[in-house]
């Protein structure tokens, strides 16, 4: 697993760190996901959660962690959590600091299923976001149906937000929208120090992005790590 750090603009701070997944001599995720068979998502998808709890606690993890999860791997929601709960457990991880990340990226055909994941999660404790929000298939209507406790912009989004007004607009909607709602929202694939500011000046407060630090393979990144432009 790689760690990327999630920060908190406000508190000059690590907020959390996303786990994401490599495979042999630092393959990409595309390019282990690309690899994954329907025959062997499920497996895949309990491995790379194991491997996730194990490594963050084995690194001295003492923020939020968050993973990724395959909707379409879980066939029960109860019983694909039992080796998630076991990791945790043994590894002395509070259910509360896990935050399940779900994309919108692809087009679910179950939503009552979704809807089901999303409230048994809920029910032990962990937290939920919606990723990739802005570039995917539903959008605002996953929003509403699902109620995640955090919405992380898409790169789409944040890319160029500085010189375009429409992105701008729409930012701002998704704050007030967020605001509301009372849910936590993180800009993602920020790499400009003029998107940073931008975003900053329309409320958004946690970041993730190479402008602030690379996913490091094996290791957690320190908050004495983190890149921090000038807001002014």
């Amino acid at each position: 697993m790689a760690f990327q750090p999630i920060v908190d603009a406000e508190r000059r701070r690590i907020h959390g760190h996303e786990a994401l997944v490599r495979g042999a001599n630092g393959a990409s995720a595309a390019e282990v996901l690309a690899g994954v068979t329907e025959d062997t998502l499920y497996a895949f998808d309990q491995a790379c959660r194991v491997a996730a709890i194990r490594s963050a606690v084995a690194l001295g993890l003492d923020t939020r962690l968050s993973i990724n999860f395959l909707p379409q791997a879980i066939y029960s929601p109860e019983a694909c959590l039992r080796l998630t709960l076991k990791a945790a457990r043994e590894a002395g991880l509070p259910l509360d600091r896990i935050t399940f990340e779900f994309t919108e990226n692809q087009r679910v055909v179950d939503h009552d299923r979704l809807r089901e994941i999303v409230e048994t999660y809920r029910h032990h404790g962990f937290r939920t976001a919606l990723d990739d929000f802005g570039a995917g298939y539903a959008g605002l209507s996953m929003l509403a149906q699902f109620r995640p406790d955090t919405l992380k912009l898409d790169r789409a989004l944040v890319d160029g937000v500085d010189a375009s007004p429409a992105r701008q607009a729409i930012v701002e909607g998704v704050m007030l929208t967020a605001a509301r709602l009372g849910l936590d929202v993180v800009a993602e694939g920020v790499e400009r120090a003029e998107e940073f500011r931008v975003l900053r000046s329309l409320g958004v407060r946690l970041f993730q992005g190479f402008l602030f630090a690379r996913p490091q393979l094996g290791r957690l990144v320190g908050d004495a790590e983190i890149v921090w432009p000038d807001e002014a």
